[in-house]
C-alpha cells in the first residue's frame, strides 16, 4: 500500500494548474482528494505554499474530519467548513497562484493527524505547522505549476 496520497481531478502531479484556480481566472480552490491515511487519523491539515516565492502561503485548512479517505470540494469559501486560516494575501481562505513572473511551483501539503488542532480563530500557516508537529501520522504533497501569460 502506497500510504497517504493526495490528488486533484483538476491537474496531475507536476502538471499545470488550470487558470480557473488562479488570480487570472475565477480564483476558486481546486477539488482535492486523498486516500491511504493511517489508522487513528482524527483530522487533517492542508497548507498550500509557493516555494519559488520564499514559501508564500496561499491557503491554510485545518481540522478537516479524519478517516482513511477524504476530500475538499472545489470552490471553498472562507466561511465554509472545515476551518480555514490566514494566507499571505492577508485574507482567510484560498488565494490562488499569481506569480509575478516565470513558472512557479505550488505545494499542496496534507498532514494526517492524531488529534484536532486547538488553535485561535484564523491561524497562520506557522501556527498550524507548530501545532501539528507532535500529532503528525503521515504527510503527502501534490505539486502543481503555474505561469501567467500576459
Amino acid at each position: 500500500m502506497p500510504g497517504l496520497v493526495l490528488t486533484s481531478p483538476s491537474f496531475d502531479e507536476g502538471g499545470a494548474i488550470p487558470v480557473r484556480h488562479t488570480c487570472d481566472g475565477t480564483d476558486v480552490s481546486p477539488e482535492l482528494d486523498w486516500e491511504g491515511a493511517p489508522q487513528g487519523t482524527v483530522s487533517f491539515a492542508l497548507i498550500l505554499d509557493d516555494p519559488d516565492a520564499r514559501g508564500f502561503i496561499h491557503w491554510v485548512v485545518y481540522n478537516i474530519p479524519g478517516g482513511s479517505t477524504g476530500s475538499l470540494r472545489e470552490g471553498m469559501h472562507p466561511n465554509d467548513s472545515p476551518l480555514q486560516g490566514r494566507n499571505d494575501f492577508g485574507k482567510t481562505g484560498y488565494g490562488g497562484p499569481c506569480p509575478p513572473s516565470g513558472t512557479h511551483h505550488y505545494r499542496f501539503t496534507l498532514w494526517a493527524l492524531s488529534a484536532r488542532l486547538n488553535l485561535s480563530d484564523k491561524p497562520s500557516a506557522a501556527e498550524v505547522r507548530t501545532a501539528l508537529t507532535i500529532r503528525t501520522l503521515a504527510q503527502t504533497t501534490l505539486t502543481g505549476t503555474y505561469e501567467r501569460h500576459k
